[in-house]
């Protein structure tokens, strides 16, 4: 008798032959039944000619440059069941943005809600009391809100829809015995792209804010209500007018300032211009301390922002789909590990680190953010087949490689979360493989140096400790020789 892991393994397996057959124009062996035949002929009739129509990308580009009309069409993820994205190349749009969060991303983001509560509940023994979460734009885009869905579920709110486009009019509070659990305080770190294309949806989680602080219902129940009496006091005997108390008390949007993107964190870990990670922490808290609501846009507000990091248990972040990983943007480090950072530097403990794998909804994973980074530093980061693509890559291959040491020695820098044994495979894969070694010295020399440098950096700053003097001085001859290296061929280029 199969296991349902065995059983989906088996249909999986029997889906790609027929997908095979399909491609190769034969008939299929063994024949499928009723609902197979159903999916077959949609990716025969419609899947496959828009796939087919791809490569119009290079075509369609040039047509835009010479300043011809491009056809226009959706934008979104096909691998988050989004065919009609398809072909690309076309001058995309984005989404009716009174219609987020969908009622797909709804189902997505109260499921999600679920499962990181359970996931807290069962590594701490208690429910979670306050969060903070990131919020893309592109994400938004690609999902039609899943993280804001799941924002506003661990509220305990709910949005509300109306008339055939579905858009979001209202929102609704739920009661505690139908979540059948504590709500949870919310802070939201949105990037400037959110806040420029979402406007309204930072003043509507402000307002469903407003309506949970509002509620007649105790501490334990709902930990906002709590929060928001005290500060409010407490900014009033310091004398703070009464309307800016009470904006402040209720704030739980920020991000950079109006105009400006990004957390801050980037500039300092490329150019090394940081000495401790209370650094790290100035800057994001520099660079993320405004305000969002309807009522003010973009004020200042640092002072608010740390006092809701000083009480936050959890950091989360989710990832929508496959097509990139955690160590593939310095945008994760950014987000997640400046949350981290400011939040060490102000409490001096570190939060729990979650990271949301949503990019199968039906089968959402809540891993530790040292669960991911393993999992990632596994499936991709020393994985020969990884390894190999990017050698047929030359170049910028080789920039892929040192690109992905600079984000995992980040995210190291940030969360702690590196290990010793991680950064000695890296070098092991990257550095002392004799094949690799000679690719990234042909191709991409720089590359080559600024991963041993990384390597090196690592050590000197206590993020790896447990290194062998042989492993530092091969890492010290990598750099004088690639130096010698790039030196030679900037004399002949200038010959």
């Amino acid at each position: 008798m199969r296991t349902r892991r065995e059983a989906i393994a088996a249909l999986e397996a029997q889906a790609a032959v027929w997908v095979e057959q399909l491609l190769a124009g034969q008939p299929y062996d063994p024949p499928p039944g009723a609902q197979a035949q159903a999916v077959l002929s949609w990716l025969e009739t419609t899947l496959l000619p828009r796939l087919r129509q791809t490569p119009q990308e290079i075509t369609q580009l040039l047509r835009g440059l010479a300043g011809h009309y491009v056809p226009s069409g959706p934008a979104g993820a096909p691998s988050r069941g989004r065919p009609e994205v398809l072909p690309t190349g076309r001058n995309f749009y984005g989404v009716d943005v009174r219609a987020i969060p969908t009622e797909t991303a709804w189902n997505v983001g109260q499921r999600a809600a679920q499962a990181v509560v359970e996931r807290y509940t069962q590594d701490h023994g208690e429910y979670p009391r306050t969060l903070a979460l990131s919020l893309w734009g592109t994400a938004t885009l690609r999902t039609g809100g899943d993280d804001l869905a799941e924002a506003l579920a661990l509220l305990g709110v709910r949005p509300v829809w109306s008339g055939p486009s579905r858009r979001v009019v209202d929102f609704e509070i739920l009661p505690l015995d139908y979540l059948g659990r504590p709500r949870v305080d919310v802070t939201l770190r949105v990037s400037g792209f959110f806040r420029d294309s979402f406007p309204h949806l930072l003043d509507f989680f402000s307002q469903a804010v407003r309506a949970v602080a509002a509620l007649a219902e105790s501490p334990a129940e709902n930990p906002l209500v709590a929060q928001v009496t005290q500060e409010r006091q407490a900014l009033l005997a310091q004398g703070v007018p009464p309307d800016v108390a009470d904006r402040h008390a209720h704030l739980r949007v920020f991000g950079p300032k109006p105009g400006s993107y990004g957390a801050g964190l980037q500039g300092l870990i490329s150019s090394q211009n940081w000495e401790t990670p209370a650094d790290l922490a100035t800057a994001f808290l520099n660079w993320s301390g405004y305000g969002y609501t309807g009522e003010s846009w973009g004020e200042p507000a640092r002072d608010t922002l740390c006092q809701r990091l000083q009480n936050t248990e959890i950091v989360l972040h989710n990832q929508d789909n496959r097509e990139h990983d955690l160590l593939d943007s310095d945008d994760y480090y950014q987000f997640q590990g400046g949350l981290a950072v400011a939040i060490r530097a102000l409490t001096g403990a570190t939060p729990t680190l979650y990271h949301g794998d949503h990019s199968r909804p039906p089968y959402l994973k809540i891993r530790t953010l040292r669960e991911e980074i393993r999992r990632v530093y596994r499936a991709r980061v020393v994985n020969p087949k990884w390894l190999q693509a990017m050698m047929r890559h030359g170049y910028k291959g080789a920039f892929e490689l040192a690109a992905t040491v600079d984000y995992f020695f980040a995210y190291d820098a940030t969360t702690g979360c590196g290990a010793d044994y991680l950064y000695a495979g890296m070098v092991q894969a990257y550095i002392l493989n004799p094949e690799v070694r000679a690719f990234l010295t042909e191709a991409n020399p720089w590359a080559l140096r600024s991963m041993a440098e990384r390597f090196w950096e690592a050590h000197q700053r206590g993020q790896w400790q447990a290194v062998e003097p042989a492993l530092l001085d091969r890492l010290r001859q990598v750099i004088h020789e690639t130096e010698a290296l790039i030196e030679a061929r900037g004399q002949t280029a200038q010959s």
